[in-house]
């Protein structure tokens, strides 16, 4: 099992390798192109090997081998099967925060909670790849309060940290049934930017493919960068369609991606990280791609 595993780990960092380095060969072509189309000096770092690249341009089409990278490929037989979701908490765990870890499972479809225990992060990782587990969720609290979750794809990862915020429960909704088990329709709204669609492509691999005619809703709003959490429910009356929120209700904000899991903590690569203490943060949008220009 463990040969298995740093096989496939080896594989996984090889086809990453490679594809950063033919991403580098298409920037190159690309400079060359515009250069060329414009009528413009040849960028210096590219003048020895200009003549090369010229001519690999003739047999190249704009737009080919761009679609995939090393982030498809962590997905890549997502969907094929139902994403196997694992929740569990930190240590010694509040009232609230073990609520809150049932609710999340009855959010995702298929998900199961596991008591954290004394269980150390590497054994519990360790214990989700043997299982077979896609994806592993960690909660976080402080006194008593969900604050943090921990998103974990497995077996490479990535991994993204969330700050959770404005968590309510179901029976703080009020007025509401029995909860809907029914894989859900997703709503990805204003997670249009680079960091929104890789952001919006680790949220929704946790549900599985829903049926065509499911009346449950969940969504995924982006508001000034931080992702409202919404699960609904809507009937037919007639020609009105009638939306019932079901909860939970949470909120979330991105801070830190990394390309490995939660066992290897800061050993493995940082993709993406939140910098709030600069001049320009409280300008920036980083999910929503910006308006277009007047």
């Amino acid at each position: 099992m463990l040969r298995r595993q740093a096989r496939e780990r080896r594989e996984y960092l090889q086809r990453r390798a490679q594809e950063e380095r033919l991403r580098r060969q298409r920037d190159k072509k690309e400079r060359l192109r515009q250069a060329l189309d414009e009528n413009r000096l040849l960028p210096t770092e590219l003048r020895r090997e200009a003549l090369e690249l010229q001519k690999e341009l003739e047999f190249d089409a704009p737009g080919v081998g761009e679609a995939f990278g090393n982030h498809d490929d962590e997905y890549r037989w997502a969907g094929l099967e139902p994403p196997k979701v694992m929740v569990t908490t930190s240590r010694d765990p509040s009232v609230r925060l073990r609520i809150f870890a049932k609710e999340l499972c009855l959010l995702i479809p298929g998900a199961r909670r596991m008591n954290r225990g004394h269980a150390e992060l590497g054994a519990l990782v360790a214990a989700c790849r043997g299982a077979g587990v896609t994806d592993l969720v960690l909660l976080h609290e402080t006194r008593g309060r969900p604050d943090g979750l921990c998103l974990c794809h497995l077996p490479h990862g990535p991994t993204a940290h969330f700050t959770l915020s404005g968590a309510v429960l179901r029976q703080e909704v009020g007025g509401l049934g029995g909860a809907p088990l029914a894989a859900p329709h997703l709503l990805l709204l204003r997670l249009d930017s680079a960091l929104g669609r890789r952001v919006g492509t680790i949220l929704k691999h946790l549900f599985p493919v829903p049926r065509p005619d499911t009346r449950r809703v969940v969504t995924f709003a982006n508001e000034d960068d931080v992702i409202l959490v919404r699960n609904h429910v809507y009937r037919r009356r007639g020609r009105k369609v009638e939306l019932e929120e079901v909860g939970p209700r949470f909120q979330l904000r991105p801070y830190l991606i990394r390309l490995g899991t939660l066992d290897q903590g800061d050993a493995a690569d940082v993709e993406w990280r939140w910098h709030p203490y600069t001049a320009t943060a409280h300008k920036r949008h980083l999910l929503a791609a910006p308006p277009p220009a007047p």
